[in-house]
């Protein structure tokens, strides 16, 4: 039996502003598993991003369980994250998060470096599918929004990860460009077998994934 990627059990999150107390998660239960790809809308402030940080690694939880790849996560010290981060995970943002010094193939190599692995003819493949072959030695400052998301997505993908998160990965797209990245995200996501989860508030791009869930007042629905 294979585990699911992510398990949330019963997760709750909020935080104090002065004396109140805001709930965000409310007793979360969901999984994702493998080459599940999921789109999850709800209203701006209902805690989307806060549940991507929280599958990520990047915020965490007191109350609640989340295991990821079938191990509880609740005892991980940095390095157990480190490594899930590096070897299982890509991250799409809204604002890219390229490095700025580096030329396009440099950007996409760099997750790679991070797990001691090659330049491979999958990376050479994320290329050409993604329509960066001419602009592979450039700057990635030089070039549109559109091929600069493009270089993010070949970037999370370059090492297979198991899971992709990505929020609001089409948010500073116009609406050509952003159906663009989506139909070849879900298609290479599904050639590395890839589980995605997006945070998006476009109709548009939550019809790319096959399940969609809609957070709102602490509570996902499907």
């Amino acid at each position: 039996m294979s585990h699911a990627i992510v398990s949330l059990h019963q997760v709750s999150k909020g935080f104090n502003d002065g004396d109140k107390y805001h709930q965000v998660l409310a007793g979360i239960n969901l999984s994702i598993n493998p080459a599940d790809t999921v789109a999850l809308t709800g209203p701006s402030g209902s805690g989307k991003s806060t549940l991507l940080n929280i599958i990520g690694g990047f915020e965490f939880i007191k109350q609640g369980q989340l295991l990821l790849n079938g191990s509880d996560t609740a005892n991980w010290q940095d390095k157990q994250w480190s490594q899930f981060r590096r070897q299982h995970l890509g991250v799409v943002f809204q604002q890219f998060n390229l490095l700025t010094p580096l030329n396009v193939r440099d950007n996409i190599a760099f997750s790679l470096r991070l797990n001691q692995q090659a330049w491979s003819p999958w990376c050479d493949y994320l290329l050409s599918q993604l329509g960066l072959d001419e602009v592979k030695s450039r700057n990635v400052e030089t070039l549109s929004g559109g091929q600069q998301q493009r270089v993010a997505i070949a970037r999370a993908l370059a090492h297979k990860p198991s899971l992709l998160l990505a929020d609001e990965p089409t948010g500073n797209l116009d609406e050509k460009a952003g159906k663009q990245v989506m139909a070849l995200l879900t298609q290479l996501a599904q050639e590395s077998q890839t589980s995605i989860l997006m945070v998006t508030h476009s109709n548009e791009c939550a019809a790319f994934m096959q399940r969609r869930w809609h957070l709102e007042q602490g509570l996902i629905h499907e």
